[in-house]
């Protein structure tokens, strides 16, 4: 068995111990030209290949030392606690489109539903077609192939649904309505599974919109979190707040993205490589800013003036530079590997980083600027926008 390292995350780059993923399921076999798009995938993915790519970036992890945690399994574990079913299914049967009888008859099966069933559930949906005899006006009414509790095909990317402030665990709130159930399960495993007992939440579903994927360590004590299309300014003034108050960081730098598809996430433009050391998506670098957000005496917020966000960032790190990886690239090609991730890596310790292989060019930057990268496969696993960071959730890393 692993040795089992102390929950917590202090920077991106300290070596990791722990993490949390998803290996795709039958979640994305859902799927379907019709409903894609409102799942928030680009593309429908071939999953057999999906999950060949995802158990290579999990060997590539445990090559490493890395012990991995599947969300999967630490949630079919939770549900074999009565008050998590209960909770679980509370929180699915929540859903206003639904109407009394048929809540009422999807609550009763899925009670009868053991803890892998159930889990099967609750990950992969459950379509009209699949029961029978509601006696709801609901089920009669809608197609056959319509779902009555959605997939959640989004699990893969287990970054946004919670993120770690130093032993803390933060339980983010999604803004995407495909998306915030996932955030629910996750704050289920992480209150009822037997691995996390005494953690202390930070956050919550029902809070401010807060996405993991906006939320980076930059040092001990600093956090940067964009906010854009998915994380609100609320949200990020929310995180700052209980961050000062609980003694979690000491600056918050707040940086606004643009509000698109493309850079739904401020790890699809940055990701740190080294203690002081970032590879960025070039198209932005000179206009992007922040605002440093640090403690009042009096227990309020001082908002200081924007600045360039590289400035802003080495002053809040205390060191005198923060090394922008420069990648070289013309804005086409640039577009092109930040649209396939390639500024989204994660961070195995200093220096050494897992990137998708198909981004060449940003690849070979890293590697002349002294990183180790660890190239994986992703043509499928990119299919829902996000990389090797997005698609994993540090649960331990050792301190600088």
């Amino acid at each position: 068995m692993p040795e089992q390292f102390p929950h917590g995350v202090r920077s991106e780059v300290g070596r990791l111990r722990t993490v949390m993923l998803h290996r795709p399921g039958n979640e994305l076999r859902r799927l379907t030209p019709r409903n894609n798009d409102a799942l928030l995938f680009d593309g429908l993915p071939w999953v057999d290949r999906a999950q060949v790519e995802h158990d290579a970036f999990a060997e590539a992890l445990r090559g490493r030392g890395v012990e991995v945690l599947y969300l999967s399994e630490l949630l079919t574990e939770t549900l074999a606690d009565p008050d998590a079913r209960e909770a679980a299914i509370a929180h699915t049967m929540r859903d206003l489109r639904l109407g009394d009888t048929l809540r009422r008859y999807l609550t009763d099966l899925l009670r009868d539903q053991g803890p892998d069933e159930l889990a099967e559930t609750l990950m992969a949906g459950l379509r009209n077609d699949e029961v029978s005899g509601t006696g709801s006006v609901v089920a009669a009414l809608h197609a056959p192939d319509d779902f009555l509790i959605d997939p959640l095909p989004n699990l893969l990317f287990t970054r946004d649904s919670s993120v770690w402030v130093g032993d803390r665990v933060t339980v983010t709130s999604l803004a995407m309505p495909a998306r915030q159930r996932e955030t629910q399960l996750t704050e289920l495993i992480y209150q009822f599974h037997p691995r996390f007992a005494g953690t202390e939440r930070i956050h919550g579903w029902d809070k401010e919109f807060l996405e993991g994927g906006d939320v980076l360590a930059l040092a001990e004590g600093v956090l940067a979190v964009g906010v854009g299309e998915r994380t609100r300014p609320a949200g990020a003034e929310r995180l700052a707040r209980t961050a000062f108050a609980q003694g979690l960081a000491h600056t918050v730098l707040a940086v606004p993205i643009d509000q698109d598809r493309a850079t739904m996430h401020l790890d699809t433009i940055c990701t740190m490589v080294d203690v002081d050391a970032m590879v960025m998506y070039p198209n932005v670098a000179h206009r992007l800013a922040a605002t440093a957000i640090r403690p009042d005496p009096d227990g309020d917020l001082m908002v200081e003036p924007s600045a360039p966000f590289i400035e802003a960032a080495a002053r809040a790190m205390g060191i005198d530079r923060l090394q922008l990886i420069d990648t070289g690239l013309d804005p086409v090609t640039a577009e092109r590997e930040q649209w396939d991730d390639g500024n989204n890596t994660l961070a195995i310790e200093p220096k050494v980083a897992i990137a998708y292989e198909r981004n060449v060019e940003t690849n070979e930057r890293l590697a002349a600027a002294g990183i180790d990268v660890i190239a994986i496969a992703g043509s499928e696993l990119g299919s829902g926008r996000g990389g090797p960071r997005c698609m994993s959730c540090p649960i331990s890393r050792d301190p600088l």
